[in-house]
């Protein structure tokens, strides 16, 4: 009890240093905006592509398709119209890469910055964060900021889409048949301008758009991963059986536009690979098991580092409420029985306390691991669906999509 006293006193005597960090905090939280921030959105809002207050998200989503998926429409009439085998509108990957998966990237830009926003401003609310710790958090901010507005992140994003359109480049050239992008022939292939615009415009958008958005998250999984080291206001008993925390769990729903997005772009390459092979209901299985796997990866690695704290929270406080429940029931005992059944020898003051079985049960029951199937069913849902959707072109579709709903229900 006396360190207990002269830590309180020590946190008084400081009071005036902590209460100005502390009233600042939940403005500083405030100004982490997933979508906001870098040169590209700098670049963006230079074209008057979007606003401070206003992302813009369904307008940048039509012109970015229009660009990436549009242009070799164009470029490629009126061959583009033909529906025939290597056409552009027959071309799963086009649809995939060029249409679904920008206008999803770009839509869940606006998706994104609101749910982790509300997330990060729930530790202030409750608050979780300890006065102590609020410099360190507010720290913790203005660092993930800073790697948000990267230039070098996001200069190496551009450099692995010049990349990405460099290997499109040779494959076209490898290619040992024509379709929409290129012109097969003895004397070797000639790249169309549908073709040209892919490997310049389309492809390097998709790319430069995915690897951005995966930055992006891994800034906010350190963030994350900083705050769960902070000293936290956890309860053991709390009724959302994670201390407090549950809210955290519900935030990889707000990606689900990205993820679908990028699973549209892997089903589609796996789908082309189904019509050119056979592959057994098995394998396909796996790939989807193994593609949920990386998702919820993807997801846990932020969340797995609140485990150790809310482990140290369940031992703790059963630890702590043991002793209650110990000397409560033993002054029950004694009121009923006029003594205790075991070391009745030492006199015992009855004093009145509550009754800590109901703590001491929903302290039990919490659970040290953030993820849950009922927390990512909605993204795990968008990973998985269009994988469903192109393995039924080719195998049984009451199979695939009972492996579909069992892994849902996992």
């Amino acid at each position: 009890m006396t360190g207990i006293a002269s830590t309180d006193r020590a946190r008084e005597s400081t009071g005036a240093a902590v209460e100005p960090n502390t009233a600042a905090a939940p403005a500083k939280i405030a100004e982490f905006l997933a979508a906001h921030g870098g040169p590209f959105y700098e670049l963006q809002a230079r074209l008057k592509l979007l606003h401070a207050n206003a992302l813009q998200s369904g307008r940048r989503a039509v012109l970015f398709v229009a660009l990436a998926w549009g242009g070799p429409f164009l470029l490629g009439l009126p061959q583009s119209l033909s529906i025939d085998q290597g056409a552009y509108l027959a071309d799963p990957g086009a649809w995939a890469k060029f249409f679904v998966a920008i206008a999803a990237f770009v839509l869940a830009e606006q998706q994104v910055e609101r749910g982790l926003r509300i997330k990060l401003g729930q530790f202030t609310r409750a608050p979780l964060i300890a006065p102590t710790s609020m410099p360190a958090a507010t720290h913790a901010v203005s660092v993930a900021l800073q790697r948000r507005d990267s230039w070098l992140a996001e200069l190496v994003c551009l450099a692995l889409a010049a990349i990405a359109a460099l290997l499109s480049f040779l494959n076209f050239h490898m290619s040992d048949v024509s379709f929409w992008a290129v012109e097969h022939s003895a004397e070797g292939n000639r790249i169309t301008a549908a073709g040209w615009w892919s490997i310049c415009v389309s492809l390097p958008l998709f790319v430069f758009l995915f690897l951005r958005g995966v930055w992006r998250h891994l800034v906010w999984a350190q963030l994350l991963r900083k705050i769960a080291r902070l000293e936290l206001r956890l309860v053991a008993a709390h009724p959302d059986g994670k201390g407090g925390l549950g809210f955290l769990s519900q935030y990889p729903n707000a990606y689900v536009f990205f993820v679908f997005g990028m699973s549209a772009a892997i089903a589609a390459a796996v789908m082309k690979h189904l019509l050119q092979q056979s592959v057994s209901m098995t394998t396909f299985s796996m790939i989807m098991s193994g593609w949920l796997a990386i998702v919820i990866a993807f997801f846990a690695y932020p969340l797995s580092a609140f485990s150790k704290p809310l482990a140290r929270l369940k031992e703790a406080g059963l630890l702590m409420l043991g002793v209650q429940a110990t000397r409560f029931h033993r002054a029950a005992e004694r009121k009923v029985l006029g003594r205790n059944v075991l070391a009745d020898t030492a006199p015992e003051p009855d004093e009145e306390m509550a009754d800590p079985s109901k703590l001491f049960d929903t302290t039990n029951k919490l659970s040290s691991v953030l993820v849950s199937r009922a927390s990512v069913v909605p993204v795990a849902a968008a990973a998985l669906i269009p994988f469903a959707f192109a393995g039924a072109t080719r195998l049984p579709y009451k199979e695939v999509f009972s492996v579909l709903k069992k892994l849902l229900l996992l």
